[in-house]
């Protein structure tokens, strides 16, 4: 598959809190060729609810068919398709960097510049927390890999309506 045929996409599904659940959604994606990319699950204002934001990598004509083959799911409440509407999309990173004495003040700057914030700080290295959308993340690991980067952790993207529009 070529990158033009690939797109990303950003899902949210608010799901039954059961055990068994993720797999057969994961299983809908597999069936499609869809891969996902990120996966964030957390309980929703009823604990006996779930939502789920995935992100995945498909053919954009695919997209449809797993969204009616989600919904029809009985765990499953609805799907919504967040990739090209005004929602709200965040994710958080850390970042371990390998920077002594003499490179910390302009590794700081960076940080600064990103909105980060220094979470552990010795005198080899820095862990830095970035929160923001995808992009920014990924200009914040361009501009910090003149250092040697030890570890790099992403969260997966979260989203949320804007407005009065569910989620």
């Amino acid at each position: 598959m070529t990158n033009l045929e690939k797109s990303m996409h950003t899902l949210s599904i608010y799901v039954a809190n059961k055990p068994g659940v993720l797999a057969r959604i994961a299983q809908v994606f597999a069936r499609r060729g869809f891969n996902i990319e990120s996966l964030v699950v957390s309980p929703a204002v009823d604990g006996s609810f779930s939502r789920m934001t995935i992100s995945c990598s498909g053919k954009v004509e695919g997209l449809d068919q797993i969204i009616k083959q989600l919904s029809k799911l009985i765990d499953v409440l609805h799907c919504i398709d967040h990739t090209y509407d005004k929602s709200v999309m965040k994710e958080m990173g850390l970042i371990k960097i390998s920077v002594d004495c003499e490179g910390r003040s302009e590794a700081l700057q960076i940080a600064e510049h990103y909105g980060c914030k220094t979470v552990d700080l010795t005198a080899e290295s820095m862990i830095l927390q970035v929160v923001g959308n995808p992009a920014k993340i990924d200009a914040l690991e361009e501009m910090i890999s003149k250092f040697k980067i030890v570890e790099f952790v992403r969260t997966g993207k979260v989203v949320m309506s804007r407005g009065q529009e569910m989620t």
